[in-house]
């Protein structure tokens, strides 16, 4: 076996069948990518310099008959990857993405969120300042920042985008500064929030709220009888500030009555506009109308302050159902 092609990566693999297609060939592989995958095929081909037909060969035979007639392949890899990437992208999005190829440095900070999955980075802005969301959404894509708008809590994402509207130039210490909080905490969170997907009694506490309720109230007391804490800590994630919609009107007004006006404005600041209308829909509309001023008008709030307060709520909630005093549900199924 030819001693370049024992030593080739999978990626410089795939980069060598690319370049033997030609670029209309490749270019249209290339349009089916995601950014990342773009990102390591592109500096892949642009490392490559030569690559004989033997190697080639070795690598991809089903290739055989388009280089049988190629002594070598002589490789220009950046004026291939250049010519690839522009007719796969278009002239435009293909600059920023070759720009990251070539420059030789290693990719930090805001940069390296730019080739990272929407919902990992969403996680990881969840509990960070809306100042700082706001810039990274500002230094991303267009596309990418929609996407991960998508994902963020009502509150956080309306703050945000505030900001973004109002932003305009940004001193290059202060992106010195959001490089380095990057670098040292957002990627940590993200790290955490991709690892987080996976099991934990979040996840628990989803699946028992998808079963019949006989099922869920006994696999649910079989824990507790396991671990008690665990099983309270599954039982209240069970019981989320969106169940609110299931209450009926006479008992979210039973329950408005026993929450104060503060810890309701704090709540609301990052609830989904279906809970925001449940709740104000059972307000005098005097009420509900000073409520909605004060939202639009409350400074920046915490996501921690936020959950903090719907859980307050919903602690109510659960102690009003308990008595016997309003009914709790999740999806149509009573649950205390």
């Amino acid at each position: 076996m030819p001693e370049l092609t024992a030593t080739l990566k999978s990626v410089e693999r795939a980069a060598v069948v690319l370049m033997a297609l030609g670029e209309s060939h490749a270019a249209e592989i290339l349009r089916h990518l995601d950014p990342h995958e773009l990102h390591k095929l592109g500096v892949a081909m642009a490392g490559l310099t030569r690559v004989n037909r033997e190697q080639i060969s070795e690598i991809v035979h089903t290739f055989n008959e388009e280089v049988g007639n190629q002594s070598s392949l002589m490789l220009d890899g950046e004026n291939y990857v250049r010519g690839v990437l522009t007719r796969a992208l278009g002239r435009e999005k293909a600059k920023g993405v070759l720009e990251h190829i070539f420059s030789g440095e290693p990719q930090s900070g805001v940069d390296s969120l730019k080739w990272m999955d929407a919902s990992a980075i969403a996680g990881g802005l969840r509990d960070e300042h809306p100042q700082v969301v706001a810039l990274v959404l500002s230094s991303l894509q267009v596309e990418q920042a929609a996407q991960i708008v998508n994902l963020l809590p009502a509150g956080l994402r309306d703050e945000a985008l505030l900001r973004v509207a109002t932003l305009e130039e940004v001193p290059a210490d202060a992106l010195t500064e959001l490089n380095d909080l990057i670098e040292k905490q957002v990627m940590r969170n993200i790290n955490a929030a991709v690892k987080s997907k996976i099991g934990g009694p979040k996840r628990a506490a989803e699946i028992l709220g998808r079963l019949e309720a006989g099922v869920e109230g006994q696999i649910l007391d079989n824990i507790k009888e396991a671990d008690a804490d665990l099983g309270a800590k599954i039982e209240d994630m069970m019981v989320v500030f969106e169940n609110l919609l299931n209450l009926s009107d006479r008992d979210v007004q039973a329950l408005m009555r026993e929450v104060s006006s503060d810890v309701l404005l704090v709540a609301l600041r990052g609830a989904d506009e279906a809970v925001r209308h449940k709740i104000m829909s059972n307000m005098s509309r005097r009420a509900a109308d000073l409520l909605r001023d004060d939202l639009e008008n409350m400074p920046p709030v915490k996501l921690s302050d936020v959950e903090t307060a719907q859980k307050d709520i919903m602690s109510t909630a659960k102690r009003l159902a308990e008595a016997g005093e309003i009914t709790l549900s999740a999806k149509g199924d009573q649950l205390v």
